[in-house]
């Protein structure tokens, strides 16, 4: 439920008057204990403070301390209340329609454009709504205050969701970078970039476009080129090997644990002995030519961290580094540190899905070389020297954008409250699942680990069972993906590597098997139950 409060009965309940002034407080108790979301139009609060001002002053005949304890109480009575949004192009519109009551139809058209299911709270039996429900708060409450109702639909990622939560901060970053007009470069990407410094517990941060500009300026600035083999995981979006591709490198693919869905410590030993004795029997090559093992590139999958003491054992005796594609894992953990500080050089990706999601795109690279730090940040910016027209290597145009990052600050703040939520939503699935009598296999997190838990992906017995639970879900408004149906090394993208189907088994049996369902940190327990509840059905069935 999302009550947007109209003027009138905010002044009832700042000054504790009228016959239904209770009520209103019943529902504001409600509000700031999170069963239903409150909201008001910005206009509301001058207008309010007017009213309390101009009521108290009659009798206190004191202006100045009038102004002063209405402004008090309307702080204390709006606290827990967000901000609908308005434009002044549609407050212009608004002006043109009649016949209407001007502040009735600009409350009822910011809701009904910016909440699913709002109602509004008046005492106003006329209030002009357009269509939008109103009904007096004496009613609400003695029908009884529910929490939101999830709609028949489930979405699988409800940006929506989020967005009520922090809009109100993010409308006011965005407004910001429009007056100051420093869209580029802004003061709010070096604010960004040193919050996630200290978010990752990383020396240094280097906001780009995208996650993939975040791996492809790491190997850049890693010096990978024509004849370098970097090692990767077949089990993954394209953007971890496309990389490699575009500086003429070739990747090379390593199967997966079949636990944790990320590369395999030991049969990336196996690869790295592979490449450098030139020797195909002891690991699938995409190519029989001589190459040079240069690094690795583990992806924290789903937001569950690699295993990285292993990949560190490895890599540090064969004078490898490590590209840590943690595009799906900032707020995740590895025995105590942060994903993005487990390598050489952490990458993120802000695409809106992410855990962490901006307006757009956009990423981040994270490293402790002062050396590094200073390549990736003149790559970003077309290989910039000491000033623009100073060129000291060739470089790329990824710049993260002023707007985003004014985006993701907010979002930051509000991020460890996410990431709980998502622990609770993940334990949530894996206990209903628990009794389905093993029809499915969850997700398993070693011990000493933490998931950001960007998707919650399940295993069914095979393909077709697959279907049969993904056709049955969405007849019962339930959303599923696939992540990922066809592994890297079999598409057509990589076929002039030479890799052979069966040459990767793990990753092409979870590919067939795999699928995804609803998560995101506003999903709510009776949404997952729901969802469980149907999968067992169908089970059964």
């Amino acid at each position: 439920m999302q009550l947007v409060f109209d003027t009138n009965v905010l002044v009832d309940a700042a000054l504790y008057r009228g016959q239904y002034y209770n009520y209103t407080l019943d529902l504001l108790e409600a509000v700031e204990g999170g069963k239903v979301e409150g909201w008001i139009a910005y206009y509301t609060l001058p207008t309010m403070v007017y009213i309390v001002t101009q009521t108290l002053q009659r009798e206190v005949h004191n202006q100045k301390e009038s102004r002063r304890l209405a402004l008090e109480l309307s702080e204390e009575i709006t606290r827990y209340l967000q901000i609908l949004p308005q434009t002044g192009q549609e407050a212009k519109t608004t002006l043109t329609s009649k016949p209407f009551d001007y502040e009735d139809r600009l409350i009822a058209r910011a809701a009904g454009s910016f909440l699913p299911a709002p109602l509004i709270v008046s005492r106003d039996k006329r209030f002009d709504a357009e269509g939008v429900p109103v009904e007096h708060p004496a009613e609400i409450v003695r029908c009884g205050i529910h929490e939101q109702r999830s709609s028949d639909e489930i979405p699988f990622i409800d940006l929506q969701r989020q967005k009520r939560h922090a809009f109100t901060q993010i409308e006011g970053g965005i407004h910001t970078v429009i007056r100051h007009g420093k869209f580029i470069m802004g003061p709010e990407v070096k604010e960004l970039e040193e919050k996630l410094t200290t978010f990752a517990g990383m020396k240094h941060c280097i906001g780009c476009a995208s996650g993939t500009d975040a791996l492809l300026m790491a190997l850049m600035a890693m010096g990978v080129g024509p004849g370098d083999a970097v090692f990767t995981t077949p089990f993954t979006f394209i953007a971890t090997a496309e990389v490699i591709v575009l500086l003429g490198a070739i990747p090379v693919f390593v199967d997966i644990d079949r636990e944790t869905f990320n590369i395999d410590p030991d049969k990336l030993r196996l690869a790295v002995r592979a490449v450098k004795d030139s020797d195909p029997s002891i690991h699938p090559l995409a190519t029989h030519s001589r190459l040079k093992a240069r690094g690795v590139i583990p992806v924290d999958l789903f937001g569950l961290p690699c295993d990285y003491d292993p990949i560190t054992e490895i890599t540090s005796g064969d004078g490898l580094f490590i590209i840590e594609d943690a595009a799906q894992a900032l707020g995740a953990e590895y025995k105590g540190r942060n994903a993005c500080s487990l390598g050489d050089i952490g990458c993120t990706s802000f695409f809106p899905a992410k855990p962490l999601g901006c307006y757009g795109d956009g990423g981040a690279v994270f490293t402790d070389d002062d050396d590094v730090a200073a390549g990736l940040r003149s790559i970003g910016v077309h290989g910039k020297g000491d000033h623009k027209y100073d060129n000291i290597r060739i470089g790329l145009n990824a710049r993260l954008d002023t707007l985003q990052a004014a985006v993701l600050l907010p979002k930051l703040d509000i991020f460890p409250h996410e990431l709980d939520k998502r622990q609770e939503i993940a334990l949530g699935y894996s206990e209903y699942l628990s009794v389905l009598n093993d029809s499915f296999v969850t997700p398993s997190v070693p011990s000493g680990l933490r998931s950001s838990w960007a998707q919650y992906s399940v295993l069914a017995g095979d393909t077709e069972k697959r279907s049969a639970i993904q056709s049955g879900l969405r007849k019962n408004g339930i959303p599923t993906a696939i992540y990922y149906p066809r592994p890297l090394h079999l598409q057509t993208a990589f076929a002039h590597l030479g890799y052979q189907e069966g040459d990767f088994p793990v990753a092409e049996e979870m590919s067939a098997r795999i699928f995804s369902l609803p998560m995101h940190p506003y999903l709510e327990l009776k949404e997952v139950q729901r969802i469980c509840h149907y999968m067992g059905k169908i089970q059964e069935g």
